[in-house]
């Protein structure tokens, strides 16, 4: 319980201004269904959270809530959506608040005009996430052998710059059909980012406990790819910055706290095939940003299942394989 603490104080303040400020029972109401959301979407990387919080030092992983919570609820949930509003709109930041405050269907509508460079750059992201995870020669365990234990997985592995080459060949290949400059440079940044991450960690770890400051970066940006998702679905529910913000807080409150949760209990050497579950999951939302990105609508509410299931089935096969040995 001691975990979640913190999660369930933010809970009761979110809906009681939500109910008290910002609408009564309506807007109390969407807030759950938002923070519903965003656990269904984020569970995940949660998983993926705890993976990279083991290999940091017990400060920084502490750091990651005292931190990561301000950028995650007022980053990412209200900031980011302002900003990206201001650059597509050519309006200043407060322009942009107001315009988000006292028209709110202008927010919505020039934030909707910009989703393809928002799914270009976290599908590139996290499918570089999926790849490096696929790729990975050093892992000992696997969970679907045909996929990742076969000859040519276990071949390419072995040799340099195959993720990358493989994201910049589906990149090419979503850019031709897209034909934007726009989406093109979105896309590449995520990539880009992921080597330059990757890159400063393996120069800056010392003897495999990862930077505190590369791995926090590392995981923001990680969790801004997994919020897009839930971000822009937001819209389907409210076009109330507030509301949304709360209600997509208060879920990335719960997934910070289950990641914390995972780390100190060691879940994921409790669960062996937890972590493949959740890049699954990942490569899936990837495919879905993409699928998105083409302007083909997929439910959040889909979304979010399918990587439950991925989990589900993950923690299901781990449970049966322990009982076997």
């Amino acid at each position: 319980m001691k975990y979640f603490k913190s999660s369930i104080i933010i809970t009761i303040l979110g809906f009681l201004v939500s109910f008290i400020f910002l609408g009564g029972i309506s807007a109390l109401y969407v807030v759950v269904l938002l923070s519903i959301l965003e656990i269904t979407l984020s569970f995940d990387n949660a998983v993926v959270n705890a993976k990279v919080l083991e290999t940091m030092e017990p400060i920084w992983q502490q750091r990651f809530i005292t931190y990561g919570i301000p950028v995650a609820v007022f980053g990412m949930r209200f900031l980011f959506p302002i900003l990206i509003v201001a650059i597509a709109s050519g309006h200043g930041v407060f322009e942009t608040f107001l315009m988000a405050k006292n028209n709110p269907l202008e927010y919505e509508h020039t934030f909707d005009s910009v989703h393809h460079y928002i799914y270009a750059f976290g599908g590139a992201f996290l499918l570089m996430v999926f790849l490096d995870f696929l790729f990975d020669e050093n892992r000992e365990i696997y969970w679907v052998q045909w996929i990742e234990n076969n000859k040519l997985i276990q071949k390419i592995a072995h040799t340099e710059h195959t993720e990358t080459i493989i994201a910049l060949s589906i990149g090419l290949s979503l850019i031709s059909i897209m034909n934007s400059v726009g989406v093109a440079l979105a896309y590449f940044t995520g990539i880009i980012l992921h080597l330059i991450l990757l890159t400063l960690d393996e120069l800056l770890n010392s003897n495999g406990v990862r930077s505190g400051v590369i791995g926090l970066l590392y995981l923001e940006i990680l969790d801004a790819s997994f919020s897009f998702d839930g971000v822009i679905g937001a819209f389907a529910l409210s076009n109330n910055l507030f509301i949304i913000m709360i209600g997509l807080g208060i879920g990335a409150m719960f997934v910070r706290s289950l990641t914390l949760y995972m780390v100190e209990n060691k879940t994921l050497k409790e669960y062996q095939y937890l972590e493949h579950g959740a890049h699954y999951a990942i490569a899936s939302l990837a495919g879905i940003m993409f699928i998105k990105m083409l302007d083909y609508h997929v439910n959040e509410m889909i979304v979010g299942t399918i990587g439950i299931l991925f989990i589900v089935m993950a923690v299901g096969h781990s449970i049966l394989e322990k009982r076997k040995s």
